[in-house]
């Protein structure tokens, strides 16, 4: 099934009673196989304020639609509309368990299980007692779980066996989904209690994230987090009518392997419209200690939309990364949280459109 496709059963399921919905589902499955149903059966919820509307997968061990050891169970937005411009959707077309990341399949974008989520998913890159775990060990993916170590080197692409992915527990409001994992290995020494709240504003086109980390075991936390930020404007495709802009001037810590982006001054640039297996990379420095760094904005002037991200807490590490489908831009932020204590970010998505032309 390609992205527009599943687009497209999205629209057409959206507004129907959950009966029909389901029979939809079911007999698009035939057409289109079995990742329609998958996604029309999974636990989600809607919110809204009045001028977005979002929706989410729900967290769930035994039928959750992302069920794989890469990103954050929690706060999975799969779309988000306003003003009749959608940010959030499908990027890849299909996905394969036995791809370690993406590839492009002939005309397919095509995502590994580790992979496959939209949105301002978020991933806690370092895991926690890789290290000391001997083969066949406990380690643990904060967001996900306790999991089985496999191999010499921790690879977030590489779908481990999830052993224990805790209690989840979530509350749905009109405007609001409010997940909570509490997750403990006395073994490792390790245990937490990991909130996260995707609130819509009222009155507002703004959305905001608030997450908390509580140690409640013996070891000391110590990892980062960022979110990915799988930005789809209209489905357009990422080129000269996007740009990426910062608070800084951006200073590029690595060459770039092809001319498809650029940064000048305070801004990503692309100098084409990106097609086939164009992939372009851009890392970004030149940002300080101040959270008042930890802002990007993203528009597409075709579109006539925009979104601004900003963090309360300084960037350790910030790049983005595009291909023809989707940009993605992901600020990083340390964690450290000693046993005890309890660790606190948010992060705030504006939502606007741009005057129309004259």
């Amino acid at each position: 099934m390609t992205m527009m496709q599943r687009f497209r059963v999205r629209n057409i399921t959206k507004s129907l009673p959950p009966l029909v919905c389901s029979a939809v589902a079911l007999l698009v499955s035939f057409c289109f196989g079995s990742a329609v149903s998958r996604a029309a059966s999974v636990p989600q919820a809607q919110i809204s304020n009045g001028q977005i509307t979002a929706k989410l997968y729900l967290p769930n061990s035994k039928n959750g639609y992302y069920r794989s050891t890469r990103f954050d169970w929690s706060g999975a937005i799969y779309s988000l509309q306003y003003k009749g411009h959608s940010f959030y959707g499908p990027w890849f077309d299909s996905v394969d368990p036995k791809v370690i990341n993406f590839v492009f399949r002939g005309s397919q974008i095509v995502n590994g299980s580790c992979g496959a989520l939209e949105g301002p998913v978020y991933e806690f890159q370092i895991p926690l007692g890789w290290d000391s775990a001997q083969p066949g060990g406990d380690f643990i993916k904060i967001g996900v779980g306790v999991l089985r170590k496999t191999g010499k080197k921790y690879n977030r692409y590489y779908p481990y066996q999830v052993l224990d992915s805790g209690k989840w527990t979530v509350k749905t409001h009109k405007n609001s989904v409010v997940f909570q994992q509490v997750l403990s290995d006395p073994a490792l020494g390790y245990s937490y209690v990991y909130r996260k709240v995707v609130r819509l504003v009222r009155g507002k086109p703004e959305m905001v994230i608030e997450s908390s980390l509580k140690n409640t075991g013996q070891r000391e936390i110590k990892s980062d987090v960022y979110a990915h930020n799988f930005t789809t404007i209209d489905h357009y495709p990422p080129g000269p009518d996007y740009s990426v802009s910062f608070p800084f001037q951006i200073q590029q810590v690595r060459p770039r392997a092809n001319q498809l982006a650029e940064a000048r001054g305070n801004k990503i640039v692309f100098n084409k419209v990106l097609t086939g297996k164009d992939q372009a990379v851009v890392f970004i420095r030149g940002f300080s200690d101040s959270p008042g760094d930890n802002r990007i904005t993203i528009v597409n002037k075709k579109a006539g939309a925009g979104v601004r991200i900003s963090g309360n807490r300084p960037l350790i590490r910030e790049f983005m990364w595009s291909i023809r489908s989707v940009v993605a831009v992901e600020a990083y932020i340390a964690i450290d949280v000693k046993p005890g204590a309890e660790f606190t970010w948010k992060n705030t998505y504006e939502y606007y459109t741009l005057p129309a032309a004259q």
